[in-house]
């Protein structure tokens, strides 16, 4: 079932609640990752880790699990493009990957749209809300 504000809901008993959603965040900028961490979890994503580069995150999404990666697209002199692809390879059956900057999505149009990442989130526009908006999307 799909509420009007993107939020996923499952049905436990009789209660009904949000579904829980679990999240790496993979960026270069130390400040960035608390600060993302910090308002995901305020609005109810958990945060099952964060990492800074392309080995990190793959060690953490092999070992994690999580339901989404959100990938900056900029990882130093790394690409989270190229995360995103190697996400898909090693977990064929569900990716999830959601790209993300600072920078404008045109900036990145091209590579965006070559990756299999759900879409790209602007840094600014960064909430559970969004991140259960991509994910709804997804199964729809």
């Amino acid at each position: 079932m799909v509420h009007d504000d993107s939020t996923r809901f499952a049905t436990t008993n009789t209660r009904t609640r949000p579904m829980t959603i679990r999240c790496l965040i993979v960026d270069d900028n130390d400040r960035f990752l608390a600060a993302a961490r910090e308002l995901l979890e305020r609005e109810g994503i958990t945060i099952v880790g964060v990492a800074s580069d392309c080995a990190e995150a793959l060690r953490r999404t092999s070992e994690l699990r999580p339901d989404v990666t959100l990938v900056d697209v900029q990882l130093g002199a790394e690409c989270g493009t190229d995360l995103a692809r190697r996400l898909a390879d090693a977990n064929s059956a569900d990716p999830r990957v959601i790209l993300m900057s600072a920078h404008a999505e045109r900036d990145f149009i091209d590579l965006i749209e070559a990756s299999p990442a759900l879409g790209f989130l602007p840094k600014t526009k960064l909430s559970g809300n969004t991140v259960r908006g991509f994910l709804t999307s997804a199964v729809a």
